[in-house]
């Protein structure tokens, strides 16, 4: 069958998936999106389980800044969260995320002393998210962020072995997910969020080079995110093609023939869902059950998820019904 061909048969998309001793129900990921909703209170948690309650198999918590687990966010407080995910039968991880300074610092300026407390505090962010239950933890190493910024030759104009050769690009990602690795259990899952190319900055094959490397140090799973939306998921199928990890593709997955077409010709394991979760978090549950005139299509108009999110509001959809009066 052609990738042109309607494809009938979403069965593929339901398929559970085994990592470590974490079972994934399905293929179906809802990615981290930054929500402006605390997500330890009751708005944060009513917004994830109804994510899990529609039918996802992992849903990715939104990027926390590791700072903040050395401040006052404990496993206690994120416990609520993770159990109600859990009850509505999703596997959860969540996005860890470095802000040092808040930017004000260039690459090039931070000692090592800065870079051995981002370490740090990525180690211990780890340890509390295991001890609250998620199963996994994900590095935000993709869309400028600052270890994708390490990455970059376009970004890190460092002249130590943090910067210049490649491999030094690589190593505060790399000393990162060891630094993780060495801290939890071997179960516990994780992931690293990872933009697979930058003009100028560098190449799909400096990507894979990393990918095989983060994977030696204890990654479980790539989530591979384009700089855009304008660009393809296609952009997964390299990584997955060199790498012995499940692999996320991301980016217009809420076309049923598109997340199957991509699972089916072996470009990615498990396919992410942003804005089309955030239109409908039943889609997973509708697709399942060929109800797919029932799905609400998001209509790409980011006025209340990106509009909302440049604003300082908490991410919402136009076509969310109003509630009544």
């Amino acid at each position: 069958m052609s990738q042109q061909q309607v494809r009938s048969d979403y069965s593929i998309l339901f398929r559970s998936l085994q990592v470590k001793s974490v079972t994934l129900r399905n293929r179906i990921v809802v990615p981290p999106m930054v929500t402006k909703r605390d997500i330890t209170g009751p708005d944060g948690i009513q917004w994830y389980t109804r994510l899990a309650r529609g039918g996802a198999g992992l849903v990715i918590v939104e990027a926390t800044p590791v700072d903040w687990f050395a401040s006052g966010l404990s496993a206690g407080k994120l416990r609520k969260l993770v159990d109600a995910v859990h009850q509505e039968g999703a596997a959860i991880a969540i996005q860890l995320l470095s802000v040092p300074f808040g930017f004000s610092v260039a690459l090039q300026d931070l000692s090592r002393m800065d870079i051995e407390r981002i370490r740090a505090y990525y180690a211990t962010a780890a340890r509390e998210c295991q001890n609250a239950g998620f199963d996994g933890v994900e590095p935000h190493g993709a869309h400028g962020n600052v270890l994708n910024q390490f990455f970059s030759l376009l970004r890190n104009l460092r002249q130590d072995d943090y910067g210049g050769a490649l491999p030094n690009r690589m190593r505060l990602g790399r000393e990162i997910v060891q630094g993780i690795r060495d801290e939890v259990d071997e179960e516990f899952l994780i992931l690293y969020r990872h933009t697979p190319r930058e003009d100028g900055g560098y190449t799909i094959d400096d990507s894979i080079a990393f990918a095989r490397a983060l994977v030696d140090d204890g990654v479980d799973i790539m989530d591979i995110s384009p700089a855009s939306d304008k660009e393809p998921a296609d952009l997964a199928a390299p990584i997955k093609q060199a790498v012995d990890c499940p692999v996320i593709a991301v980016n217009d997955m809420d076309d049923p023939e598109r997340a199957v077409a991509t699972l089916q010709d072996n470009r990615a394991d498990l396919i992410a869902i942003g804005r089309g979760l955030i239109a409908d978090s039943e889609w997973p549950r509708k697709v399942s059950e060929g109800r797919l005139d029932e799905v609400v299509k998001c209509l790409k108009c980011d006025e209340k998820c990106h509009g909302n999110l440049s604003k300082g509001l908490p991410i919402e959809c136009v076509q969310w019904a109003e509630p009544d009066p």
